[in-house]
């Protein structure tokens, strides 16, 4: 049997479903939830044969929905989504019909076991702290922070816990000492009325899994915004020494005019270097205190 259409996948929508389907083949038209109900977009979708061959892969599309064109048969699904419990089913495919099965709703996935209660400390030798940005809105340029400290204090409930860290703003290092020099001057962060980027994190919310969200307060060039940290939670593990440490990694996107850091003004200047929006990447070990 030829299975060269066992990849064509097509958007479910009110077009699509009186589509006609090739010669000798039928449809599943799938639906994926999320626990409260809402489509859950992006979620992959893996199909199997009764010989454990996968015969097709997909995503869903933005209203949590994905149509799959097969040849007639029984199939093993299995849908997966970053946070989520995998879930299972079985469907059979018939010769020019196009079967909805049972929207799939997936739970959250268990949170691994977190961190002992207490206080954590930020190791900054196992920490780094980077960011990537535009230059001139051409290529990506990449820095990190050298200097910074900070400590986790990890609560009975996780979502109790607590995260501050603060960071040297003039150990900035882009790798070209010039434009390192500019970024701490009185057009960029401002290091002389401004040394410290600080920020404290109070709510910790579990996304599934390992993942979480860490909403705080960002301080940054005399301003105050709040940001959130999307997270994940590495585990926890022995060093060299025999010390207890944990680990996790987290990114948030700032735009430069939060900060009064107006790129538009500095575009009409001809010194706009760095684009307006900013990606900061953070992969954090910390190591408990005795």
């Amino acid at each position: 049997m030829a299975f060269a259409f066992l990849h064509r996948l097509r958007d479910r929508s009110p077009y699509s479903t009186g589509a006609p389907l090739p010669s000798g083949s039928g449809a599943l038209d799938l639906s994926v939830h999320d626990p409260v109900g809402l489509p859950m977009s992006g979620a992959e979708i893996s199909v199997r044969d009764g010989g454990s061959q996968e015969v097709m892969r997909g995503r869903t599309d933005p209203n949590g929905r994905l149509t799959a064109t097969l040849p007639p048969a029984g199939y093993h699904l299995v849908v997966t989504s970053d946070g989520f419990r995998p879930e299972r089913f079985e469907a059979q495919v018939t010769e020019g019909v196009r079967t909805a099965p049972r929207p799939v709703s997936l739970e959250l996935a268990p949170a691994p076991p977190m961190p002992a209660p207490g206080q954590w400390r930020i190791d900054p030798d196992h920490t780094a702290i980077r960011f990537t940005a535009r230059h001139i809105g051409l290529a990506e340029i990449h820095g990190r922070f050298n200097r910074f400290e900070g400590g986790l204090w990890i609560g009975e409930r996780m979502r109790d816990s607590r995260v501050e860290v603060t960071i040297d703003a003039a150990s900035i290092d882009s790798g070209v000492a010039m434009r390192d020099e500019h970024l701490r001057s009185a057009e960029f962060l401002d290091v002389a009325r401004f040394p410290y980027l600080q920020f404290a994190g109070e709510r910790f919310v579990h996304k599934g899994g390992s993942r979480w969200a860490v909403q705080g307060v960002l301080h940054l060039h005399g301003v105050s915004r709040t940001v959130q940290l999307d997270t994940r939670y590495l585990g926890i593990g022995t060093g060299m020494a025999g010390e207890t440490r944990t680990a996790c990694t987290a990114v948030t996107e700032l735009h430069r005019e939060d900060f009064t850091l107006d790129w538009r003004k500095m575009l009409a200047r001809g010194i706009a270097a760095i684009g307006a929006t900013i990606r900061v990447e953070l992969d954090i070990q910390a190591v408990q205190a005795p």
